[in-house]
């Protein structure tokens, strides 16, 4: 699996994203100012750049199943405000030991994409 050389760890090494721990559930939710079709975008590419496979997508509730290293996961997007978004990465079977990299690697690319993808309202014909 490709980690990207941007993703440091704070406090570990990269062995530590890379290998099975348990992991905080703190860790798995993350908040956003921007909107939640611009995150459920974002969170969808961020998948397909991290190679992961998308089982499930329902857009009209916000979530997306995908496949990681063996294992399933649930994206969950929710809004938090009028300008803000939460996003929220769990596994299905709720057992909090995995590969921290799934979940820091998704966020870290929502982070460096999040100012640079305007999403447009496209015109009616």
């Amino acid at each position: 699996m490709f980690y990207p050389s941007c993703v440091k760890a704070e406090g570990g090494s990269l062995s530590n994203f890379t290998t099975n721990q348990n992991v905080s559930p703190d860790i798995c939710t993350k908040l956003y100012q921007t909107s939640t079709e611009k995150l459920f975008y974002l969170t969808l590419a961020g998948i397909n750049a991290n190679n992961f496979k998308i089982d499930e997508i329902q857009s009209k509730t916000g979530y997306i199943l995908f496949s990681a290293v063996g294992k399933q996961y649930l994206a969950t997007i929710a809004k938090f405000s009028s300008s803000s978004a939460m996003i929220k990465i769990s596994p299905v079977n709720n057992v909090y030991y995995f590969q921290p990299g799934i979940v820091l690697n998704m966020f870290k690319y929502i982070d460096l994409n999040v100012q640079n993808t305007p999403i447009i309202s496209v015109p009616k014909v």
